[in-house]
């Protein structure tokens, strides 16, 4: 992974000091309230309806054991002994002190991390597919571009004070995994008919209360272009954005009223004028690239034979190798999903002990790295096929092998009105109920692939308008309620669900739910998947089961 270098290091040792200094004069009344607003949210800071809530950057997704263990550290010290993972591969922490945060910063700092530009009308922190580097599908590597990016991005002074927050997603596979079609920009790794690889690039994708999927900008990028057509981008954006409504002022807006025709002219136009002198060299390329050479897997790792004995003789180890586990490059070797999706835990909520278990696991079995996905979870993404049992065991012991990846309880979920200041609804409730509700793990198996993703207000940080089943909590009249939405898809092709009709009350959801299940398994065609069911008949089966 990627290490900093003097300057890296120096520039994240003077935003503590900075942001150390305002805090202190915040907490003396010598800086007012709304001064002191746009500071901390410059630090990943958010004020929430319990207590402040620290937001800490997730590079790509990618941690060391060591980042794992000071995270497990900053749980015990600073907070209520857990963290929570992000959709956007992030951690945040939900209780900390405001006067303690420039310590949690510092503490951070010592291990090359910080919380800079995970809040604010800025420029957030570049996602990735969690499978970057191990997949079979993969035509490149993405990480080395998204760490270019992140350098790029990093106190770009030019975009300070964007009309809105903006967001990068870089794919390098066949299939999308980072949802580049749904962020301000997303770039995939293609191949032209030359045989060179460059990027597609995608603008005016997001979600939230206004989701839209992205529109292509550019068929084919250069690599050498990369940072250049992204300036070029974000400066038409800055320039024309707007500033009037802040419900209307992301990237999206711009490219729906202006069209994808305009945009595109005026962002050539600016590419022409600045591409010269920016272009990323091989060199650079070359040197970043080296940051993500693959570690020293075994060789003949397949030849194994245990591993095959072991499913055989243990069905409950084969049932979660089917499930949380997913094809690797080098022969031998498997990716491992930590579900953070147990039936009694909030999902994506990580424990102290826990995170210092899976720093440990890391070094033992995953040269010492581990990632966070967008469905906020984590991947080991080196194993062993030898070593998968030892690992399922330990992981077992720690109520993170429940295998239910990528099925109806591996949910996104945000945390509602339990703790989020703009919430309407509870989420983390409801996900307890539909879990409940959904207990049977062969059932869960039988029904297959599906998301369903939850969010307690229209900000939609929980991607609900592109899950297989989408939840959004609405306020009517200070009471909870909750519409479904079905068929939504952040992957290849990229769809947004379709409303079933008027919100249902708290009460109702989870029997709507299992209902909509029930549809489905009476509907399908043989193995068929519930996307593509809802596709084939409609919605109109779901809503008469439901109204």
């Amino acid at each position: 992974m990627y290490q900093y270098n003097d300057d890296d290091q120096t520039l994240i040792d003077e935003r503590v000091t900075q942001y150390r200094g305002q805090t202190e004069r915040y907490l003396k009344g010598e800086l007012g309230e709304d001064e002191f607003r746009a500071l901390r949210l410059m630090n990943g800071l958010y004020v929430q309806t319990h207590a402040p809530m620290l937001r800490v950057a997730g590079p790509y997704g990618l941690l060391s054991s060591k980042q794992l263990r000071m995270l497990a550290h900053i749980c015990r010290k600073y907070d209520k002994g857990y963290a929570h993972i992000t959709t956007r591969q992030n951690i945040q922490f939900n209780w900390p002190e405001l006067k303690s945060v420039p310590d949690i910063l510092a503490d951070l700092a010592s291990v090359q991390m910080h919380a800079i530009q995970t809040s604010g009308n800025c420029l957030r922190n570049t996602t990735t597919d969690h499978l970057a580097g191990v997949c079979t599908d993969e035509i490149e590597d993405p990480r080395s571009y998204c760490e270019i990016i992140r350098q790029w991005t990093v106190l770009h002074p030019e975009f300070a004070y964007l009309p809105r927050k903006f967001k990068i997603a870089v794919s390098g596979s066949e299939q999308d995994r980072a949802a580049t079609q749904l962020h301000d920009i997303g770039l995939h790794l293609i191949k032209n008919d030359k045989g060179e690889i460059g990027f597609r690039v995608l603008v005016g994708g997001g979600l939230g209360r206004t989701p839209v999927i992205g529109k292509v900008i550019r068929p084919f990028l250069e690599k050498k272009h990369l940072l250049s057509y992204l300036e070029a981008i974000v400066r038409v954006y800055n320039l024309n954005g707007r500033r009037d409504n802040k419900y209307k002022a992301r990237i999206k807006i711009l490219v729906k009223e202006s069209g994808i025709e305009k945009m595109t002219e005026w962002v050539e136009a600016e590419w022409q004028q600045i591409k010269e002198g920016m272009e990323v060299s091989d060199e650079r390329f070359a040197e970043i690239k080296a940051y993500f050479n693959p570690p020293a897997y075994e060789e003949n790792a397949d030849q194994d034979s245990g591993y095959d004995a072991k499913k055989a003789q243990f069905p409950a180890f084969a049932t979660w190798v089917k499930h949380n586990t997913a094809d690797h490059k080098v022969p031998g070797y498997r990716a491992a999903f930590i579900s953070l999706k147990a039936p009694d835990s909030p999902p994506g909520d990580i424990t102290d002990q826990q995170l210092d278990a899976v720093a440990d696991l890391a070094d033992q079995f995953s040269f010492g790295e581990a990632r966070t996905t967008h469905r906020q979870n984590i991947v080991l993404a080196d194993i062993k096929q030898a070593d998968l049992y030892d690992l399922w065991k330990k992981l077992d012991a720690l109520s993170l092998a429940t295998p239910n990846i990528g099925t109806a309880t591996d949910m996104i979920c945000c945390p509602g009105l339990d703790f989020c200041a703009l919430a309407n609804a509870g989420s983390i409730g409801i996900a307890k109920e539909i879990n409940e509700a959904l207990d049977d793990i062969d059932y869960l198996h039988d029904i297959g692939d599906l998301k369903i993703n939850m969010s307690g207000c229209m900000n939609g940080c929980a991607h609900q308008s592109v899950g297989h089943i989408g939840i959004l909590g609405v306020d009517k009249k200070g009471v909870e309620w909750y519409q479904l939405t079905l068929g939504g898809s952040s992957e290849n092709e990229a769809a947004l669900g379709e409303r079933l009709g008027p919100a249902l009350a708290k009460d109702q959801v989870t029997n709507a739910v299992t209902s909509i299940l029930d549809v489905y398994i009476a509907q399908r065609h043989d193995e068929e998947i519930f996307l593509d069911t809802v596709k084939r008949i409609g919605i109109t089966p779901f809503k008469e089961a439901i109204y």
